[in-house]
């Protein structure tokens, strides 16, 4: 993973955002906390995502080292993915997320609410 002193990211929090961004990265990620999950058990979890999404998501996690791929030499074929330690290591960022939400996420939705009306 490039880090905030690369030049090809003009800001730290945009380069960790481009990495793990994406409209269904987090909930990837946060789902494969659990452990290994074949492709469909990950598509339930997460609902709505749908398969073309889902798989290009995971190619990118992968690519970008947050996501291990397992293809078992079985019969019929078993694939599972799971979060690599990298991956593991966004646990404190998620959380502050969480936090932040509980603690701000009225007011977010509040001012919604009032912008909507004018």
């Amino acid at each position: 993973m490039p880090n905030s002193s690369d030049p090809i990211f003009h800001c730290p929090i945009g380069g960790t955002l481009e990495v793990i961004a994406g409209r269904w990265k987090p909930e990837i990620i946060w789902n494969l906390q659990e452990g290994p999950m074949r492709f469909n058990e990950l598509k339930r979890r997460i609902g709505t995502v749908s398969q073309k999404m889902l798989t290009q998501q995971l190619r990118e996690l992968i690519r970008d080292g947050l996501v291990i791929r397992t293809q078992f030499a079985e019969i019929p074929p078993r694939v599972e993915y799971e979060q690599t330690d990298l991956a593991k290591s966004l646990t404190p960022v998620f959380e502050a997320l969480i936090n932040w939400s509980d603690a701000h996420g009225g007011a977010v939705a509040q001012n919604r609410a009032n912008y909507d009306r004018e």
